[in-house]
């Protein structure tokens, strides 16, 4: 799946920015032949005609409003319109594609003490134009980890235009840490001192990818009518991290790369 060109990709200058604004470009990795298998996989998987035990669904909101996303419906029967589809280790096309020898240099040159996987997520924002997703950070209390993951790598399998779905993101914010123990959604206190203010749109083609911390303060639009938006993140953390939930069993992470 990973173009051969991304193979010896330089990382010094990726990972710099990484540090620096909380963010970075790879550039276009990802093969013709991968964007197909991956688009077909993600329709496969939304209309049941691919599923694994204990693949996790959220079926989006109507309103194009985050809050009205339903919570602990999973899945709803077939439909393209799904928010988010977690767990997709479980497949075997997004587990090679979360493992390509690329992303396996960059997650070791972060993290020192081997390599597990917090979540392999795909993010739809479907053809009546998904929703507005507020600025948040991935992290806190919320996350239930003993230490704070700092490492996303977010592919686009769709365009995801300025105006239409992309990213946009706040540099630096990552600097001062969470804003809220809890992490997640950044209070409207916060976002009244301007810092808002400084984001920047990050348009990505299909087959870009972007690193990402999961400090940095970020966000993403509605997308542009009649024009889906597929994007897959992982995210990587060290193996020491242990999970910190007590009202189930607490869980294991997927180890990658080994």
């Amino acid at each position: 799946m990973l173009l051969p060109e991304a193979l010896h990709l330089a990382l010094d200058g990726p990972l710099a920015e990484l540090a620096q604004h909380g963010y970075a470009r790879l550039g276009r990795v990802l093969s013709d032949a991968g964007l197909a298998a991956l688009r077909e996989r993600a329709e496969d998987l939304m209309l049941g005609r691919v599923s694994y035990p204990g693949l996790f669904f959220q079926p989006d909101a109507t309103t194009g409003r985050y809050e009205d996303a339903p919570l602990g419906l999973g899945w709803q029967g077939p439909s393209l319109d799904y928010r988010k589809l977690e767990k997709l280790e479980l497949d075997p096309s997004f587990r090679e594609w979360l493992q390509n020898p690329l992303f396996e240099r960059i997650a070791r040159a972060q993290i020192q003490d081997g390599v597990v996987l917090y979540r392999a997520i795909l993010f739809n924002k479907g053809a009546n134009a998904g929703s507005d997703i507020p600025w948040h950070q991935d992290g806190g209390s919320l996350w239930g980890l003993s230490r704070e993951p700092e490492l996303q790598i977010w592919t686009a399998l769709d365009d995801a235009p300025e105006g239409g779905g992309c990213l946009e993101l706040i540099p630096g914010s990552h600097h001062a840490g969470l804003v809220t123990p809890l992490g997640g959604v950044i209070p409207r206190q916060a976002l009244a001192a301007g810092a808002a203010e400084r984001a920047v749109a990050v348009p990505a083609r299909a087959g870009e990818a972007l690193l990402i911390h999961n400090h940095v303060w970020h966000r993403s639009g509605r997308n542009r009518p009649g024009q889906r938006r597929l994007a897959f993140s992982a995210c990587y953390m060290s193996a020491s991290t242990r999970c910190l939930r007590k009202r189930r069993a607490p869980r294991e992470f997927f180890r990658v790369f080994d």
